[in-house]
């Protein structure tokens, strides 16, 4: 039986190259471009992908509406191994022009995380917790405890 996963995240943005730049930046990973005008990002894991906004939803169907009102209840995350990492790639993503909506700081989960909002409005926490670990190929593990 194949396993559930989810493979790419797919972002509707409004300028395709302000966006593979700013992530090519914010994450260190460079993008494959070698699709029809669609920017891959291959993580391990789950890719992100970069779409034209109008685009994305005229892929969806004809009937979605083209909009980008702000807050849509879904966040995107990236964990780090520190909480010094996570001050790095917040700083990372404010120099490649992300707005900063919460600055690091410890969480009442025990971990320490910051928020910010990219080119496009897509809000970003970048983590760290004691609670989880990397395995060598870099997916995200629960730490074992005996």
């Amino acid at each position: 039986m194949k396993i559930s996963k989810v493979t790419i995240l797919t972002l509707g943005v409004a300028d395709l190259s302000k966006a593979t730049n700013f992530y090519r930046n914010v994450l260190g990973t460079p993008p494959n471009i070698s699709s029809d005008g669609i920017t891959f990002i291959e993580l391990p894991g789950t890719w992100i992908a970069l779409y034209p906004f109008e685009k994305l939803a005229e892929d969806i169907s004809p009937e979605v509406p083209v909009t980008n009102c702000g807050f849509s209840g879904i966040t995107l995350a990236h964990n780090a191994d520190s909480k010094d990492e996570v001050v790095k790639i917040v700083r990372r993503a404010e120099l490649a022009g992300a707005r900063i909506v919460k600055e690091p700081q410890d969480t009442f989960w025990g971990g320490f995380s910051g928020y910010f909002a990219d080119l496009d409005g897509y809000y970003w926490e970048v983590a760290w917790g004691p609670m989880f670990e990397f395995t060598k190929n870099g997916e995200m593990k629960f730490k074992q405890t005996s």
